[in-house]
């Protein structure tokens, strides 16, 4: 009511002159109409009278009492809402209020990438300024306290995509998210998979496709790298797959995988141990999900990279015997030749 009467007085103060230059006011660009959009933030509790402050302080009004008095005017006064706006070029200020009453506040943007491992994804998290903590922990076993599941491992539980939130979301609120999503596409990839892969339960193909997103980036590879796992599985053969080795590594590894790292005894060593990790050893993406659940056929049991991304694919281990030689042991010569010159 107080508001009401302030502004019954204030319009007949001003008189008619006064209120036409309201109207026009309403009209002229309130941000300059070529540039970049303009942020601003409204925290929740703040007042009509502090919004309009703070646009005159950044430039954007002359003064705050024709923004005030057209805001009580059109009835918006209580009803704008808080949040970051992005205010576009050429806004005028009845735009503003239009915009401040919709609540279409300012989407960001944050990426979980296929390959990632969850520390990776939780040191990005956790760097994130437009993000709320409500994580006390960025640990993997924190994660899943807080998700009320701490009997299951962090690792490959979150599905690598693009998620959308406004400032001041929380961390926690992103990872839900995350993780309802894998459960969601590893069950539709697990509905419609090839019956006769030879995997009991879907966690196992969650644990496959992490290996066939970590070896390659090639999406036509997936399948065929798929294939290669499945019939070793099949034959008993060891998997003998780099990224588990250096997953098991853990903070070890330097970057230079060495002969002796393949006989060293972790849980996640293929060279080692036969069948699949005990765990996914990074977030798969449903392209790798999908490969892992529907094999390419074939008689290939070996593949070896050829250094541009892609690999050799053999049916024999003498066939495969000449690929390294050719493609990896014949790199290292060249690239010791190149040192030396």
């Amino acid at each position: 009511m107080r508001a009401l009467w302030i502004l019954g007085l204030a319009l007949a103060v001003i008189g008619l002159g006064g209120w036409l230059e309201i109207q026009r006011f309403q009209e002229q660009p309130l941000v300059p109409a070529s540039g970049p959009a303009v942020a601003l933030e409204i925290p929740r509790g703040m007042s009509l009278t502090t919004l309009a402050n703070t646009l005159t302080a950044q430039g954007l009004l002359e003064h705050p009492y024709y923004f005030l008095m057209l805001a009580h005017w059109r009835g918006d006064a209580a009803r704008l809402k808080a949040g970051e706006y992005a205010l576009e070029a050429g806004l005028t200020p009845a735009q503003l209020l239009d915009l401040l009453v919709s609540g279409r506040v300012v989407q960001h943007a944050l990426t979980l990438v296929e390959g990632w491992t969850i520390a990776q994804a939780l040191q990005v998290i956790a760097a994130d300024s437009r993000l709320r903590r409500q994580l006390e922990e960025a640990t993997p076993e924190a994660l899943m306290q807080a998700l009320g599941h701490p009997e299951m491992p962090a690792e490959g539980r979150f599905f690598p995509d693009t998620y959308y939130f406004v400032r001041g979301a929380s961390d926690l609120e992103v990872l839900r998210r995350a993780f309802a999503t894998m459960e969601r596409v590893l069950a539709e990839e697990w509905a419609k998979r090839d019956p006769e892969v030879p995997l009991s339960r879907p966690y196992e193909a969650l644990i496959l496709a992490s290996l066939i997103e970590k070896e390659t980036g090639q999406a036509a590879e997936r399948p065929t790298i798929a294939g290669v796992f499945i019939r070793r599985l099949r034959q008993g053969m060891r998997l003998q797959t780099d990224p588990t080795v250096i997953y098991g590594l853990g903070e070890a590894f330097d970057g230079n995988l060495r002969r002796a790292d393949l006989r060293r005894d972790t849980p996640y060593n293929t060279y080692v141990h036969g069948g699949l990790p005990p765990t996914p050893i990074a977030l798969p993406g449903r392209a790798a999900l999908h490969a892992a659940l529907h094999p390419e056929p074939g008689n290939s049991l070996y593949f070896v990279a050829k250094g541009d991304g892609s690999h050799w694919f053999s049916a024999t281990l003498e066939e495969h015997n000449r690929a390294v030689r050719r493609y990896q042991l014949g790199q290292q010569a060249a690239a010791a030749a190149s040192n030396t010159d």
